[in-house]
């Protein structure tokens, strides 16, 4: 119980009253004797005490050795409550009321005591960090050998043509000097790429260009610039306003086009006249393709307070090296179709766009009374956020055939070629939404496109015995497409100087005041609305999409124009040859959404860097391939009977060595899949 608790006490007091009372009396017996006069003679053991007196002892107060405990109130919140507190604490926080001068009428009753502690503004946890690294590689191989005839002919050696794409690999680099970035996570890395990038432009600004020519290369065109215009699209280093299409410029494929949608109409497609004498060799027509897309609203808010420097970086470079140094019969040239009238398209195209979002307004109000926010809520990250996306494209793609092809009295179509090969990557980044965002550190904003196409298709059309002259050659006819584009929203306006209340805010958010700044409540950004949604980042923000894309494509073909051994088959034979209408086509395009408004505070320096270069090159390759000694080929097709059908009863015959299909995978085909004869 505790009344013999308090009882024990009060005995316990009791007895140190009388041993005090003792104490007293002791003192008067004490003052009751005298001592030595001023002249008396001196005691020899009061030498002893001087100033210099110590001891090790330490002295301590009295201690009984009772450990007394009791149950007390929990005054805080009203009703009592025994939490075993020590009796101390108790009379501490009756300190703390008599302090705050708390009116108490009826003293010692537990339930009438309310004691509070000063409010503290909430806060939520933000939005993480997005991190995505994509990498896409495709590698086919399509060396086919073919032979329609009953002689030999020995294969060729195809392996000069990587070497000489591993060359064009080397030269593209002068081009794009940021295709050496390597992929990262931190802050450090990224802030180490802007400089580097900032640095680049820097010196660009102030050197002409160097030579990237060699003697066997000519340079279509070499454009560099660090002020890019927005409302211009740059061609081969050219200002125009309109985007070229691509449709407008892709090659007829032939016979590997994608087959059409079959009509409706119920009319028979079958055929009962027997079929002309003709051949149709498609050796060319691959399609390679890199598409990136990256939409990216990593932070959606309408005003943006920085109270670091802000750093923005948007770059692209393109290059382009090809070579399409055809070698023609003389027997074979008299075609309207021949290789010098339909040479190689290559483009570069690159556009920069600025803009700044444009949100539907709010209600009106009443000019009288307008309306201002008067309570927040905040969301919080402690350290840096980063939203980071980062995607490569690789091709590599080889369609080296070797073809000794002839004329059957029929109709033949031979498909070596038509291969495809596709790198498709979408990215679209939804954050949340708020309508203030403070940031505590730096923000790192980058943008970087760097794109290569290299095409090798030097090729041989050969004849062969005693052939009549004219045949459809097409050796050309090819296609390079780098277009990229870079489009940032809500930067347009300049920067605002930071306002005294922002700073307010930021430290009332650090100190968890739940008083929002007054300023704050009368921003005009702010007018008409009830609330506020802030998000508050202590670090640093780094926003970086970096897209790399690299096609490689060699189509060095070799078809030798054979004449039938059984001559009736020759003539009128119409013969068409397509070792072209290749296609590179490198497509990427980046939109950043760096604000939904028009506001951006910043309290720091500014850097706001781009930078353009476009190069291409033209090479006069003159290697002459070679005989593979006596290795096997790869692939040995002994297509059709030499013999004379009998009786008109004949069929025609294809040849389907092409049609490959690679998508966003590595892996070697072996593409002579079908033989229909």
């Amino acid at each position: 119980m505790h009344i013999e608790k308090i009882s024990e006490i009060i005995a316990h007091f009791i007895g140190l009253f009388e041993m005090t009372t003792d104490e007293m009396r002791l003192r008067t017996n004490y003052a009751e004797g005298a001592g030595p006069g001023a002249d008396g003679p001196a005691l020899p053991d009061q030498d002893a005490f001087t100033a210099a007196f110590s001891s090790d002892l330490q002295l301590k107060d009295y201690d009984p050795g009772i450990n007394y405990k009791s149950g007390s109130y929990e005054i805080e919140f009203g009703p009592a409550r025994h939490f075993g507190r020590v009796f101390e604490e108790s009379l501490e926080k009756l300190a703390a009321i008599a302090g705050k001068d708390i009116p108490l009428p009826h003293f010692g009753d537990p339930t009438d005591i309310v004691l509070t502690d000063e409010p503290e503004l909430t806060v939520f946890a933000g939005p993480g960090s997005a991190i995505s690294h994509v990498l896409q590689v495709n590698a086919l191989y399509d060396d086919d050998y073919l032979d329609m005839t009953d002689g030999v002919h020995a294969p060729r050696d195809t392996s000069f043509v990587i070497e000489r794409l591993a060359d064009f690999s080397t030269k593209a680099e002068n081009f794009t000097p940021f295709a050496s970035l390597h992929r990262t996570d931190t802050y450090d890395g990224a802030l180490k790429i802007a400089e580097d990038l900032q640095n680049y432009i820097r010196n660009a600004r102030n050197t002409e260009d160097s030579g990237v020519t060699s003697p066997d290369s000519d340079v279509t065109h070499h454009f560099v610039t660090t002020e890019p215009m927005d409302d211009k699209v740059y061609v081969n280093g050219k200002a125009e306003t309109d985007i070229p299409v691509l449709d407008d410029f892709l090659p007829d494929r032939g016979l590997a086009k994608l087959p059409e949608e079959p009509d409706d109409s119920n009319t028979s497609v079958e055929q009962t006249d027997p079929s002309g004498n003709s051949l149709d060799v498609t050796a060319g027509a691959n399609l390679v393709v890199n598409v990136a897309s990256v939409i990216n609203t990593g932070v959606i808010t309408s005003v943006t307070a920085v109270m670091g420097n802000y750093h923005q970086v948007d770059a692209i470079s393109q290059a382009f090296v090809y070579s399409d140094n055809d070698e023609i019969a003389s027997a074979l040239r008299s075609s309207g179709h021949s290789a010098e009238e339909a040479g190689t398209i290559a483009k570069n195209i690159a556009v920069f766009e600025q803009s700044t979002f444009e949100a539907s307004s709010h209600a009106d109000t009443d000019a009288a009374e307008p309306t201002f926010p008067n309570s927040w809520r905040v969301s919080v990250i402690d350290g840096d956020v980063s939203f980071v996306q980062w995607i490569e494209q690789y091709h590599f793609v080889t369609d080296n055939d070797t073809m000794t092809v002839t004329t059957s009295g029929f109709e033949a179509t031979v498909l070596t070629g038509g291969n495809t090969s596709i790198n498709f990557s979408s990215f679209f980044q939804m954050g949340l939404q708020y309508d203030l965002v403070i940031i505590g550190g730096n923000v790192l904003d980058i943008n970087s496109i760097t794109q290569v196409s290299l095409l090798y298709d030097n090729d041989w059309v050969r004849a062969e015995g005693d052939l009549d002259p004219g045949a459809d050659l097409q050796t050309g006819n090819n296609l390079i497409w780098n277009f990229a584009s870079i489009h940032n929203v809500g930067t347009g306006g300049p920067f605002a100087a930071m306002p005294d209340y922002m700073v307010e805010t930021q430290k009332a958010i650090e100190d968890r005041d739940p008083n929002m700044p007054e300023g704050l409540s009368f921003d005009v950004n702010f007018q008409g609305y009830a609330g506020l949604n802030i998000l508050y980042i202590t670090g640093n923000l780094y926003d970086m999409t970096i897209i790399k894309q690299v096609s490689i494509l060699g189509d060095s073909d070799d078809v030798t124009h054979a004449a039938s051994t059984i001559l009736e088959n020759n003539p009128d034979a119409t013969v068409t040859i397509d070792t072209g209408s290749n296609a590179v086509v490198n497509i990427a395009e980046i939109v950043d959404y760096d604000s939904f408004g028009q506001t951006t505070y910043l309290a720091g320096q500014l850097y706001s860097d781009a930078i353009l270069i476009q190069g291409g090159l033209v090479e006069h390759d003159t290697t002459q391939p070679q005989p593979v000694d006596d290795r096997l080929a790869n692939e040995v097709i002994a297509f059709l009977d030499n013999d004379d059908p009998a009786g008109g009863d004949y069929a025609d015959g294809v040849i389907n060595a092409g049609n490959d299909f690679s998508w966003s995978s590595t892996h070697p085909a072996d593409v002579m899949q079908a033989m229909v004869a």
